[in-house]
C-alpha cells in the first residue's frame, strides 16, 4: 500500500473563484466552501468500538480494519483504534498495548473513478516520527489488479530514516513490471491543518498539498503534476476503494515510543466522469 520514492516535479496552477475547483484539463467543479466550525483536535470520543466495522464519514461507508497481522508493515490492526468523535471528524491511532503496537486503517465499501480526490487533515503530521506512516490512497481489488500496481498514493512518511522529506505522492504502474513513479518534498506546516489533494484523469495525475482546510489553491505547500508519455500502462485507468491509514513502517514502534494520533476532518470525491 505504501512504497519508496524518488523524486521530480512540474507546476501546474488551479484556477479558483467563488468555491470552484477547475482540474488541468479546464474542466470544471462547483465545490461547497468547508471549513470546521469546532476544533476537533479538543474533541474526545464518547465511547469507542471495537472490531471490524462499518462507519459512516463524509457522506461514504468506510469499512474498519481490525485482527491479524498483515501488511502494510507487517502491522496488527484494532478497530479499537478508529472512531468518530462528537463534531463528527475522523480518528485514526496507533496505540500500545499488552500484546503490542496497533494500526489503524479505514476503507470505503464503493469504488471510485477519474475525480477530485480530497483530504482535510488535522494534526502535526509534518512531526510524525520516522517510522509512522499516514496514508491517503486508493488501492486495486482484486478484479483491478495485484499489489504493487494501479495505486495513487499521498504519504506522510520518513520511511524510518529522520533525514528524508516526510511528504510523498506515487503512481503505481498498470503492469506490475514497470517501476513507480513518485515525488518526495519536506515540510513545514504553520498550523496544525491542511488538505492533502489529487485529480486523476486517464492521461495525468495532479497533486497538491495545501495549507489549512481549503477548496481553492490558496497557501500551496507543493505539487506535482505526473504526465507520462504511456498513461494507459503507467495510470490506472479502472476505478477503486479509497484507504486512509497510519501505521508503522515495517512493523517498527515509534522511534520515541509515544502513541501517535492523527484526525481527518473531512474527504471529498468530485467525479470527472463523462
Amino acid at each position: 500500500m505504501t512504497r519508496t520514492k524518488t523524486s521530480a516535479i512540474l507546476l501546474l496552477l488551479f484556477l479558483t473563484a467563488c468555491g470552484e475547483i477547475q482540474s488541468p484539463t479546464a474542466t470544471k467543479i462547483t465545490t461547497p466552501t468547508s471549513t470546521p466550525t469546532t476544533s476537533a483536535i479538543d474533541a474526545t470520543e464518547t465511547s469507542i468500538p471495537t472490531g471490524e466495522r462499518i462507519i459512516e464519514f463524509s457522506g461514504h461507508e468506510w469499512i474498519v480494519r481490525d485482527g491479524g497481522l498483515s501488511g502494510p508493515g507487517p502491522n496488527k490492526w484494532s478497530g479499537r483504534n478508529v472512531w468518530l468523535d462528537d463534531v463528527g471528524d475522523l480518528h485514526l491511532k496507533v496505540t500500545n498495548t499488552a500484546d503490542g503496537w496497533h494500526s489503524a486503517e479505514v476503507s470505503t465499501t464503493e469504488s471510485f473513478g477519474f475525480g477530485i480526490y480530497q483530504f482535510q487533515i488535522i494534526g502535526q503530521i509534518d512531526q510524525l516520527d520516522a517510522n509512522v506512516v499516514l496514508g491517503l490512497f486508493n488501492y486495486p481489488t482484486e478484479d483491478v489488479g495485484a499489489d504493487s500496481t494501479n495505486e495513487i498514493d499521498i504519504e506522510y512518511a520518513r520511511w524510518g530514516n529522520p533525514e528524508w522529506p516526510i511528504g510523498n505522492f506515487t503512481v503505481w504502474p498498470v503492469e506490475n513490471e514497470l517501476e513507480q513513479a513518485s515525488q518526495s518534498y519536506p515540510v513545514e506546516l504553520n498550523g496544525t491543518y491542511t488538505t492533502q489533494r489529487f485529480t486523476w484523469e486517464s492521461g495525468q495525475i495532479y497533486f497538491q498539498a495545501l495549507h489549512g482546510h481549503r477548496d481553492d489553491n490558496e497557501n500551496e505547500i507543493t505539487n506535482w503534476l505526473y504526465q507520462p508519455s504511456e498513461p494507459l500502462k503507467r495510470i490506472s485507468q479502472q476505478a477503486m476503494p479509497i484507504h486512509i491509514n497510519l501505521w508503522l513502517f515495517q512493523g517498527q514502534p515509534p522511534v520515541n515510543g509515544n502513541e501517535v494520533e492523527v484526525i481527518i476532518h473531512s474527504f471529498k470525491f468530485i467525479s470527472l466522469e463523462k
